[in-house]
Parts: structure tokens; C-alpha cells; sequence
């Protein structure tokens, strides 16, 4: 692959294959900064290009831990490529269209600096994991499995009351592993911890 946005649009492509994921695609491609925007502001992938290479770990990180880790071997749970592609793939599309640069002054060696940042521009405030749903849904139908993983893959670093988090963890096993993948991108492969 010659880069990150072909190797997404390629696993898309080869994966997703249900009603609305070609009019998904071109939404992602024409109308937002999915292959340009940042993760985050300041954290893991705050940098061009940080929120497409850290949807990318996330969905080798999820297949890992499903087809390969415990998931399989010692509970059996198995799950769809095309399930583990939109999950993964999709869970953070509510970041794009999201961040706009700014600068500031910043001193280096003594000389000071215009640098850019990143800020928030939130057009459309509607939570972050079902922000993911609700795009995607304008598009194409989710499994119950899907959205509920999308919807909770921040585990119980949200703000939502920790009963329902863990609630819909154990009732939906991908919302658990989508977690736990997007755990391991976030502080293993891109965070302080590598």
C-alpha cells in the first residue's frame, strides 16, 4: 500500500459490502477531513493524518484481539469482517469535520514562533460514540452489535454513568473488544507507552 488512505479506502472496500457503504465512502472522501484531521488536540494522533492511522491500528488491533487473542480461543466469540471493518474503521468518524487549525506564539530558542494548533469547532454536538452511530446510520444500517460498540468504544473514560457502561459491555461482547482495541492504539501504538 502507498498509504494509509488507500490501505482504509482498500479494506472498505473489500469488506464493507452492505446497502448505502459506496454512498459512505464518498461521503467520507468528498464531504469531511476523515484522511486529513487529527485524533485529538493534544493526545494520541494530534498531528495531519492522526485520526486515519489511528482508525487503521484500531481495526488491526480489534482483529487481533478477536480472531487471534482470548476473544476466540477462550470464549468463541466471532464476529464478521465486514462487522470488525466498520466498528474499527468507523467508531471515531464523529471526529471529522471536527478540528480547525489556529496559531499561536510559541518561544523557541529564545525567538518567538507562530505555530499551528489544533482547536474544536463542533458543528453537530451530539456526544461523541453516538455522534459515530448517527452518522454512519444516515448511510447504512448498523447490527444492534455494531452500534452498541461504536456507540460505548470509550469504555468508562466517558462521561456517561458507569452502570450503563458496564452494562452494555457484557451485553455486547464487540463493544467490549472495540474497547479494548482502541485502548491498545491509543497508549501502546501511538501513546507515551511505546
Amino acid at each position: 500500500m502507498n498509504s494509509n488512505k488507500e490501505k482504509f479506502i482498500q479494506i472498505f472496500q473489500s469488506t464493507i459490502k452492505r446497502e448505502g457503504a459506496d454512498a459512505l465512502l464518498e461521503y467520507i472522501t468528498e464531504k469531511t477531513d476523515f484522511f486529513s484531521a487529527p485524533a485529538s488536540t493534544r493526545f494520541h494522533g494530534a498531528y495531519e493524518g492522526g485520526l486515519l492511522e489511528h482508525s487503521l491500528n484500531v481495526y488491526e488491533c480489534l482483529c487481533d484481539y478477536v480472531k487471534k487473542g482470548s476473544f476466540a480461543t477462550k470464549y468463541g466469540f466471532t464476529y464478521s469482517e465486514e462487522s470488525l471493518a466498520i466498528a474499527a474503521l468507523l467508531h471515531d468518524i464523529c471526529k471529522t469535520n471536527f478540528y480547525k487549525t489556529e496559531m499561536r506564539n510559541v518561544k523557541k530558542n529564545g525567538v518567538w514562533e507562530s505555530v499551528p494548533y489544533y482547536t474544536i469547532e463542533d458543528n453537530l454536538p451530539y456526544g461523541h460514540g453516538e455522534k459515530s452511530v448517527y452518522i454512519i446510520s444516515g448511510f447504512m444500517k448498523l447490527t444492534r452489535d455494531e452500534a452498541f460498540a461504536i456507540r460505548y468504544h470509550m469504555g468508562f473514560s466517558g462521561t456517561e454513568d458507569a452502570n450503563q457502561v458496564g452494562r452494555a459491555l457484557e451485553m455486547f461482547p464487540l463493544a467490549f473488544a472495540l474497547c479494548v482495541a482502541d485502548m491498545e492504539a491509543t497508549f501502546y501504538l501511538e501513546g507515551s507507552a511505546r
